[in-house]
């Protein structure tokens, strides 16, 4: 090498050659779910401490205004019953505002290509997004428990029932706010979905009733809202009691799982309002 080619003192030649990316680009996955973490977390007072403290006053309009301490549902007292509920709302309304919120932010702003450009499938884009909604619902589910902890006890009857129907709703709501996201052109369309889909099938669900007390119209249409099984699911790891077969609604929600993982990742790989 000439004198004019020896690089300065102290000074490296940089690798020249081509990372090689497996079938999974893991250090990309890695780095969009570290991205969509920390987009909750540097706001955690939005994103976390409010959910928390909005699930309070729920549980606190429900034990004063109604009467609810006094109330039972069979052999449950009624505070009991409600604070899985409260939870699991929570906990699912968080994760599909984290997924959607950030498709529909980062289309607006046009930002979006950040995401595209690099080499990250579709499955990988989409696992990423929905892993971090994951977390974030989980992560508002357990701040919320030692809250409610100060006005009422909780034991956990079953960790596999926490665990299955915790994360498998939050995996549902994730997938439900990317599809969402892609589909929706402005914040109305975000907010039509918001406020006509998620929020009236969380109400509907039995959070803060038991389902049993409905006409037997309404019983069986409850038994067809997926978020009906979550809730009922999660309860029954905090309470001991299920109004349903815990199976029929594992096996549902496994099924509807995979079936909007196939629906979303469909859109992803076409490029659906994205690429067009």
């Amino acid at each position: 090498m000439a004198d004019s080619e020896i690089p300065p003192q102290g000074l490296s030649i940089p690798n020249l050659n081509p990372r090689k990316i497996g079938k999974i680009n893991t250090i990309g996955l890695i780095t969009l779910v570290q991205k969509e973490c920390s987009r909750f977390t540097n706001v955690y007072l939005q994103t976390i401490v409010t959910p928390m403290i909005t699930t309070l006053l729920f549980y606190a309009i429900f034990a004063l205004a109604f009467g609810g301490d006094k109330r039972m549902v069979g052999d449950v007292p009624y505070l009991v019953f409600l604070a899985p509920g409260l939870i699991m709302m929570s906990m699912l309304q968080n994760a599909f505002a984290n997924t959607s919120s950030s498709i529909m932010i980062s289309k607006v702003q046009g930002n979006i290509v950040d995401v595209l450009m690099p080499p990250l499938s579709a499955f990988e884009i989409l696992f990423g997004y929905t892993i971090a909604g994951m977390f974030r619902g989980l992560i508002v589910g357990a701040a919320c428990v030692p809250a409610i902890l100060l006005f009422c006890p909780i034991h956990v009857y079953s960790i596999f029932a926490l665990l299955g129907f915790g994360i498998l709703g939050c995996m549902l709501l994730s997938m439900m706010g990317v599809a969402a996201g892609l589909w929706a052109e402005k914040f109305d369309h975000l907010a039509g979905v918001t406020n006509f889909l998620i929020v009236p099938m969380t109400f509907l669900s039995g959070t803060f009733y038991s389902i049993h007390v409905l006409p037997e119209l309404w019983r069986n249409i409850a038994y067809i809202n997926p978020f009906f099984f979550i809730i009922d699911g999660f309860r029954y790891a905090l309470t001991g009691h299920a109004q349903t077969s815990l199976w029929m609604g594992f096996g549902l929600l496994f099924q509807l799982n995979i079936g909007l993982f196939i629906f979303t990742y469909a859109m992803l790989l076409t490029g659906y309002k994205t690429k067009s």
